[in-house]
């Protein structure tokens, strides 16, 4: 037995430093893509933001379509994958490996990695497919329909299908578990049950049951979050100049204490931006690709919106959170600690330290709050990886619904989250993290080669808002093929690009009249 365990902890290690290598160069790619995007579409994601709102709202989408969901809840479905344990636990573990600078980071990774999110979530409706009156889509649909790679669609869908079914609803189901036992007491394999049981109720219940529960959960959990470390920031008003000149000033090397270590504060920050809101690596396109709505470009500005409630609201309050109360200690790679706070020096990093610094407003509410705060942040990404999966899925069974298929990933999906929820979960952590470096790297080299496929839909929907429209996309007036969603159902042949133009205007000047 201890052999055994020896071999697994080995192995452990080792798939740990392919993911910490993968990593590295996946946030870098990820923070150049974002930047290329940000110039490339003009800083849309900072023009639109009032056109993002009135989307979000419905005041943007016309349409009306018995199928598809709405892009609220596509923005809700979305942020149940996005705003995760990583938003309170990886931002710790930024802070406390890059100092306080992370912070800073993390924000301007965020703002540029919303252009990423943009052009992905652009593709994923546009290459979407209506598979039994749903609307699918996501990296493999965009890759094949749009690259035309099969052999490169299938790997893709094959590791999100692996990843999201089988690896990553288990680290959840582990956070969750740990969590509630530090606040509670509560037994793992208790929790664990329940958890599971909760999670079938909601995925035996089909796509329309996921909606309802991200819709209902994900504003509440979000907004109570950063009111709750709004509320602990304000209470400690006396600190808030020196902890956005402690942000500062370790972001650009300047600390007297914090600058040694800018490097890490660089690396860390736009790793834990990168792994928290998944920008670039594609997990949002799937939500993305649900939505109904008359144009890809607006489904794309919604998504653009969710980078910044992960990135820039839940997870800068949490950081800030973090260091107005001085709740975190900074450990160099040598394990020099450069930095003790107001907490134990062996709490490193994890959900106590934002359980630490809520009770020193809220005296033994902390680690309460946080636990039921992990418990909804994780569960709901279960219920989106869950989600992710199936329309992989479904992708792999060739665009077609295969019941007994999903059935297996259920089941699947069931066991690896009680079984995550009562054992270590290093090792699914690790291979996790394979699996979302490998997807990022497929779904980053995709979407830089349909960059032009991006442009012209950029373009289009730039055009009819400066014409006062309410944007209609039609692929074949751009020379866009594979876009079959949009093609007229009752026509193979759709309507000659000039005689559209012509019935447009024609209705326009009615309108007019």
């Amino acid at each position: 037995m201890d052999g055994l365990n020896g071999f697994f902890d080995s192995l452990t290690g080792v798939l740990q430093t392919i993911g910490n290598i993968g990593w590295e160069w996946l946030a870098y790619l990820a923070l150049a893509l974002g930047l290329l995007f940000t110039i490339v579409f003009k800083f849309t994601q900072v023009r639109r933001f009032p056109e993002m709102i009135r989307l979000i709202s419905g005041r943007g989408n016309a349409e009306k379509d018995a199928e598809g969901i709405s892009s609220f809840q596509a923005l809700a479905m979305t942020l149940a994958s996005r705003v995760g344990v990583g938003a309170i636990a990886g931002v710790a573990t930024a802070i406390a490996a890059g100092g306080p600078g992370a912070i800073f980071w993390m924000a301007v990774t965020g703002l540029l990695g919303s252009a990423s999110s943009y052009a992905e979530s652009t593709l994923a409706q546009v290459y979407k497919r209506r598979i039994d009156g749903e609307h699918r889509g996501g990296i493999p649909y965009y890759i094949y329909h749009g690259l035309k790679l099969r052999w490169l669609a299938v790997v893709a869908a094959l590791v999100a299908f692996l990843a999201y079914g089988f690896l990553v609803p288990g680290i959840q189901s582990n956070n969750i578990s740990s969590s509630v036992e530090y606040a509670f007491g509560l037994d793992p394999w208790i929790t664990a049950t329940i958890v599971t049981a909760l999670l079938g109720l909601v995925i035996i219940g089909g796509t329309k049951r996921i909606v309802n529960v991200a819709q209902l959960i994900v504003p509440f959990m979000a907004v109570g979050y950063i009111i709750i470390a709004l509320v602990v920031i304000f209470w400690n008003f006396e600190s808030i100049p020196e902890t956005i000149g402690v942000i500062f000033s370790s972001a650009f090397g300047a600390h007297e204490v914090f600058g040694g270590i800018l490097g890490f504060a660089i690396t860390w920050g736009i790793r834990r931006a990168i792994f928290t809101s998944v920008a670039g690596v594609g997990e949002g396109t799937y939500g993305a690709a649900a939505a109904r709505v008359s144009h890809p470009g607006k489904q794309g500005l919604v998504q653009a919106f969710s980078i910044y409630v992960d990135v820039l609201f839940v997870c800068m309050a949490t950081g800030l959170l973090i260091v107005a109360t001085d709740s975190y200690n900074v450990i160099t790679p040598i394990g020099e600690m450069i930095h003790q706070g107001s907490i134990p020096a062996d709490l490193v990093t994890g959900g106590a330290n934002a359980q630490a610094a809520i009770d020193t407003v809220f005296p033994g509410f902390g680690s309460t709050f946080v636990a039921v705060a992990i418990f909804l942040f994780a569960f709901t990404s279960q219920v989106a990886f869950y989600y992710i999966a199936s329309s992989n899925l479904i992708f792999l069974t060739k665009e077609r619904v295969n019941n007994a298929a999903l059935w297996v990933l259920k089941i699947g999906s069931l066991v690896i989250s009680f079984v995550g929820g009562v054992i270590s979960a290093d090792m699914m952590w690790a291979a996790g993290d394979i699996g979302y470096v490998v997807l990022g790297f497929i779904n980053m080299v995709s979407i830089l080669m349909l960059l032009p496929v991006v442009i012209k839909v950029f373009k289009d929907y730039e055009r009819q808002k400066k014409a006062g429209k309410d944007p209609v996309f039609h692929p074949e007036d751009h020379g866009i093929t594979g876009a079959d969603f949009w093609l007229a159902p009752s026509s193979t042949t759709p309507i000659p690009v000039e005689e559209r133009r012509h019935l447009e205007r024609d209705l326009d000047n009615t309108d007019n009249r």
